[in-house]
């Protein structure tokens, strides 16, 4: 009967052989599962491939988390984890243009595909970073720098696109980097794997998990493959993130002690370097005087306003002036009627006074030219034709007076020379009439003979 130690090595065998079938067979799976997603995701239906590639991606549910700790299991892993390298590049990656795809479809189509909670979580992720610390831990253990460098170069576009600080990627890029430099040797149980299909044997067999490839001096690349991946990161890191937050000695710094670069290469970054820096100063100084045009325009524009808000005003003002104006004018026009005829009464009266003062100044000096020569009485005397040129005079500059200022407050309001139409065609109206002109030619006969008198009667009395 064999010994125990003699069936160690059968068993042992055994163990890895069923390990190694059943990774091959979780791998196909994977891959078929992945090849479902992405032909759903070209016919755009982004819920089902979102759908049939989350539990690829996603740890077992946590029903089955005790059971996974009793076995020695800290962190429950996606399954992802243990595909082949260029399945899980492929998984990540396809998940990460799916995340891109849902962001940007927007709100409005991302509730009607999603729910606005759904739709709101997915972008989270991308626009908080937290769909890095999500890759890390369920896919590489949490170890930064085992995660695949394909992986970190779209987890950087990710957040660049679609995460408005890039603090945290920043300090992302910066642990990879620093891990891939110098890497740690992890011995730790999280490095194996179990069969747990054997977990009833007396003596479990752990099975090593795929080491990461060999690190080499020049930033951890062993192949070019590698070598132009981690290129691709170090410019997102230098030429993107840096620059976005404003770390531009920084990055120069970072690019000529990058061990990555020969000197080509390093003058290359160089130069892009400046190129983008001066094309950010640029934008920046062509966007301060697209600012600054602005506000010469608003400036403007509220000196226009404020301008007509004062033309206005002054049109008001002169509007009110003009209306006080014709008010007085009117009354004026309006006042002198009943003075006129009392006037006209007036020198009537005084023309009879003058008749009977000259009858007694006759009578006077027919007596007193037998006795003494008369005194001339300067108060008893008519007034001189010079004095009455006058009063016409001034009666018809005061009528000249008038006229302009009506012509004057015609042009200003048209409503006057209206009225002084209307009031013209009734003057005609009146004068057409045959008893009113026969009347105003006997008024103004008997003016005329009143004042032919009063001035024959003091040409007599002065030649006297």
């Amino acid at each position: 009967m064999p010994s125990e130690d003699a069936l160690f090595p059968s068993r042992m065998l055994a163990s890895s052989t069923g390990s190694l079938s059943s990774a091959r067979h979780q791998s196909s799976q994977i891959a078929k599962t992945y090849r479902q997603a992405a032909q759903l995701f070209l016919t755009r239906r982004l819920p089902e491939a979102l759908s049939t590639i989350e539990p690829v991606i996603t740890p077992p549910v946590p029903a089955e988390e005790s059971n996974r700790q009793e076995n020695g299991h800290h962190h429950l892993l996606a399954p992802v984890a243990t595909a082949s390298r260029n399945t899980r590049i492929k998984v990540w990656s396809f998940f990460l243009t799916l995340l891109n795809s849902i962001i940007e479809l927007g709100l409005e189509e991302g509730k009607h595909a999603f729910g606005s909670a759904r739709w709101r979580a997915l972008a989270a992720k991308a626009r908080e970073g937290t769909v890095w610390e999500d890759v890390v831990r369920d896919g590489y253990n949490g170890r930064e720098g085992d995660v695949d460098a394909e992986v970190v170069s779209n987890l950087a576009t990710l957040l660049l696109t679609h995460s408005p600080a890039q603090s945290l990627t920043q300090s992302r890029l910066e642990t990879y980097l620093s891990a891939t430099v110098n890497p740690t040797l992890d011995l730790s149980n999280s490095h194996f794997t179990t069969d747990t299909s054997n977990h009833h044997s007396t003596s479990q067999t752990p099975t090593p998990r795929r080491p990461s490839p060999a690190r080499s001096n020049t930033g951890g690349a062993s192949t070019p493959r590698d070598l132009h991946t981690r290129l691709k990161v170090l410019e997102l890191y230098t030429l993107h993130v840096l620059p976005r937050n404003g770390e531009w000695d920084y990055a120069r710094e970072v690019i000529a002690l990058s061990a990555l670069l020969d000197d080509e290469r390093r003058d290359a970054f160089l130069a892009a370097l400046q190129q983008l820096r001066e094309e950010t100063e640029r934008e920046e100084q062509r966007e301060s005087e697209l600012l600054r045009e602005r506000e010469k325009e608003l400036e403007a524009r509220r000196l226009e306003d404020d301008e007509r808000r004062r033309r206005q005003a002054e049109e008001e003002q002169d509007a009110r002036k003009r209306e006080s104006r014709e008010s007085r004018n009117g009354a004026m026009r309006s006042g002198p009627g009943p003075g006129s005829g009392t006037g006209s009464r007036g020198s009537g009266e005084g023309n009879a006074s003058a008749k009977v003062r000259a009858g007694h100044h006759q009578n006077g000096a027919a007596r007193g030219s037998q006795s003494k020569p008369p005194a001339k009485q300067p108060g008893s005397q008519s007034p001189s034709p010079a004095s009455i040129y006058k009063r016409a005079s001034v009666v018809f500059g005061a009528l000249q007076t008038s006229l302009i200022e009506a012509a004057r407050s015609m042009t200003a309001n048209p409503m006057l020379l209206l009225r002084f139409l209307l009031f013209l065609i009734a003057f005609l109206g009146i004068i057409g009439r045959r008893e009113l002109r026969e009347r105003l030619k006997r008024i103004l006969a008997r003016v005329w003979e009143k004042l032919r008198g009063t001035v024959g009667m003091g040409v007599k009395v002065s030649y006297i």
